[in-house]
């Protein structure tokens, strides 16, 4: 079983998504947390993908065609970290 760790501002950024994001990003949690990142790769629809440039080491999954979620897999702890939901826009 995977632990999901939300950063703080994710609170703020989730009251402020469409209520159709915030359900999907429900869905997201219940899967990595029962099976993991492996899980996310065998749906599609997420496109699961590792990152590069400056968010090398995060990996982003597909919420809708707009909303993308950014995450960072901690191996050691079983951990995974969620940095932001964001309207498709990697700029940090």
């Amino acid at each position: 079983m995977w632990r999901i760790y939300e950063h703080k501002d994710l609170v703020s950024q989730k009251r402020r998504l469409p209520l159709e994001i915030r359900k999907k990003y429900e869905k997201w949690k219940d899967i990595v947390s029962i099976s993991g990142p492996q899980g996310l790769r065998l749906i599609r629809g997420f496109r699961d993908k590792a990152l590069r440039g400056d968010w090398k080491g995060f990996r982003s999954s597909r919420l809708s065609t707009q909303y993308r979620i950014i995450y960072k897999i901690e191996k050691d702890m079983i951990l995974i970290k969620v940095m932001r939901i964001s309207a498709h826009d990697y700029a940090r």
